[in-house]
């Protein structure tokens, strides 16, 4: 490691009215180097960023970038000083109406020294070079509304890589990444650090950290509560001064299921796709685990209403289960936690328990007029359950950190007994705090109802379910009791090496 870095901060500090959200950070980046930071939610890490990032002004402290003094009055102050944020919000990153050579070369186009003139062919050319060092293999014509999620975060990156960077920050930038995506941006990563570009990588994935980081820096409550370096890193030691606590870790004690509660036979997810038989008993929790892409969603909606299968047949306590809405579902008791918030009937401008009783308004209200009463009642014992952190439940869901809001969909769903409940990613772009309490409250609350949970990273299935099912190519593929687990096998079912299962 350089001995002087190319990015320092120096007693940081930044309050919010009566909060205080920084309180003295100091933090130093190397260049040809990438630092970890780890923060539970509303530990400071968004704040810091935005500072950083010049969309926030600092209260006090000092920040050097090339030992010059960095004081950036907006985000393009910051990317023409050489230090690039690509932020955890895809919308941040991309204009979903442009196409993605467009979006691969806006900057220069809307940059000092920008031509006044519009140039198609130059840009498809600059655009091209972009793709071609970011390894992006997309259609650059195609409109970047049109394409998936972790093809627009990958726009979103590589738009940021255009500018060549001393700094880059990368908050979560493999939260909607399947492996095969990620890979690639750590090979980009790799690139960079080759370049001497100095690299801050905010994540809660041990898995991307154990593959990047040269050093880790925890964050909690506005402070630097732990680093670590050199070649051997101490990443329980991370984890624990960053929730400053020792955390647990011992694994689930594994559950037998009850009766059967759901039983799916000869499900397809796709006209020419593998059929395949899905169980799900009384408590317990069953995860699916698989790659980016391979159906894990689709059977979520599938089973919700929001879709209908290709093929088979699906019961629910015995009875015919075919939804054809998710309203039908919420009726048999099946509820689903989406993937993404945003998309998933929220309202940031509604108070807590507004957004918690939302779906369930007609069990709540007699001749048409709602029990607020009970609404809060409901609402402030959910609250409590899971440790949402909050004045009360009379708060708008957008004044919520990013972990808290998760909590609160969570609780939305657990407010009513279910029959079976899914939730769809819900550790996603989550802290290990939050993602703790989740799980510890799912599997405490287990009983009397099928639960079923659609993980990408193996770590999280570990910590929360009875059983393990693989997904492949929008089928079932595999199956493991989550005790003494062939990991090699399981990890074989993932990348496909696997005899089909029905």
């Amino acid at each position: 490691m350089n001995e002087k870095p190319v990015f320092r901060v120096d007693g940081l500090r930044k309050a919010f009215g009566r909060i205080q959200v920084l309180g003295g950070v100091d933090l130093e980046l190397h260049a040809g180097t990438v630092t970890a930071l780890m923060g539970a939610n509303g530990a400071g890490k968004s704040t810091l960023v935005r500072i950083v990032s010049g969309v926030y002004t600092r209260d006090a402290g000092h920040i050097t970038l090339a030992n010059q003094d960095f004081s950036p009055a907006s985000p393009a102050d910051a990317i023409r000083a050489g230090v690039v944020t690509v932020h955890q919000n895809i919308n941040d990153g991309v204009v979903a109406d442009l196409d993605v050579a467009t979006n691969l070369t806006l900057d220069r186009l809307n940059g000092r020294g920008s031509r006044l003139l519009f140039n198609p062919r130059r840009v498809r050319e600059d655009a091209r070079k972009v793709a071609e060092r970011m390894g992006l293999t997309l259609d650059l014509s195609a409109k970047v509304a049109d394409l998936v999620l972790a093809d627009r975060q990958m726009v979103a990156i590589a738009r940021a890589m255009a500018h060549e960077p001393k700094v880059l920050i990368l908050d979560e930038p493999t939260s909607s990444l399947s492996s095969a995506e990620a890979e690639r941006l750590f090979q980009v990563v790799e690139r960079l650090k080759a370049r001497g570009v100095a690299i801050l990588y905010i994540s809660h994935r041990m898995s991307d950290i154990r593959r990047l980081a040269d050093s880790i820096v925890s964050l909690r409550d506005g402070r630097i509560t732990g680093r670590f370096d050199g070649p051997d890193l101490d990443y329980e030691g991370a984890v624990d001064a960053m929730l400053g606590k020792t955390v647990s870790r011992g694994g689930v004690t594994v559950r037998d299921a009850g009766d059967t509660i759901f039983q799916g036979d000869g499900l397809q997810l796709g006209p020419s796709t593998a059929p395949f038989t899905l169980a799900l008993g009384d408590g317990e929790i069953v995860a699916i685990t698989g790659l980016v892409g391979v159906g894990k969603t689709a059977l979520a909606e599938t089973l919700f209403g929001a879709r209908q299968p290709a093929g088979g047949r699906m019961r629910l306590d015995g009875r015919a289960y075919a939804p054809r809405s998710s309203q039908q579902a919420i009726t048999r008791g099946v509820y689903l936690v989406a993937k993404d918030r945003a998309a998933s009937g929220i309202v940031p401008t509604f108070n807590l328990f507004e957004n918690m009783s939302l779906p369930f308004l007609p069990r709540l209200s007699t001749l048409g007029v709602t029990s607020r009463r009970t609404e809060r009642q409901q609402a402030r014992a959910q609250i409590a359950s899971l440790g949402i952190v909050c004045r009360s439940e009379r708060d708008e869901l957008d004044t919520l950190s990013g972990g808290n809001q998760q909590k609160v969909m969570v609780a939305r769903w657990l407010s009513q007994p279910a029959r079976l409940l899914i939730l769809d990613e819900p550790f996603q772009g989550v802290d290990i705090a939050a993602r703790r309490d989740i799980a510890g409250k799912l599997r405490a609350s287990a009983e009397g109802r099928a639960t079923l949970v659609f993980l990408t990273e193996l770590d999280e299935a570990f910590e929360i379910a009875d059983r393990i099912l693989v997904m492949s190519e929008q089928t079932i593929v595999g199956e493991h009791r989550n005790a003494e687990i062939n990991v090699d096998k399981l990890l074989a079912e993932i990348a496909g090496r696997h005899g089909t299962m029905t």
